[in-house]
């Protein structure tokens, strides 16, 4: 019984280690979202997505597909960084789906010489040949 039990808690905190593990590798991602959103690089900014035709993103106007249209959109409505200001991200929770799924909630708002705006995100982030990436982001 008690190697059993020893069994029984050794493949929990392996379970808990490993989820500890994805979440640091998001939540580091996330961080780097914002860095590089504060650098004015909107291209590093983008690293943080998947970079694919199927990537969803759904703003104010609507859902828009793929990585190219949500860079260019992202480029046309922050053409300078005045208009980017200072990011600012806040995870308020984050929930394991499966091994390679996570939903995140959180908010953000940018402090710009334009005017300060913030809102609310949702993201699906999904693990992709080891690496997690926004697959889905709604943020209003």
């Amino acid at each position: 019984m008690k190697q059993f039990l020893i069994v029984i808690c050794c493949l929990v905190t392996f379970a808990a280690t490993a989820q500890n593990k994805d979440e640091q590798q998001i939540k580091k991602m996330l961080a780097a979202q914002v860095t590089e959103w504060n650098k004015g690089n909107i291209e590093g900014y983008m690293k943080g997505y998947w970079d694919n035709d199927s990537l969803l993103f759904i703003g104010s106007k609507g859902p828009r597909y793929g990585y190219k249209e949500t860079l260019e959109k992202y480029k046309l409505s922050y053409p300078d960084t005045a208009h980017m200001g200072k990011l600012t991200s806040t995870i308020l929770s984050m929930q394991k789906l499966s091994a390679d799924y996570y939903f995140i909630l959180g908010s953000w708002a940018l402090e710009c010489s334009v005017g300060n705006v913030s809102g609310s995100y949702t993201l699906l982030l999904r693990k992709i040949k080891g690496v997690w990436v926004i697959v889905c982001d709604h943020s209003s």
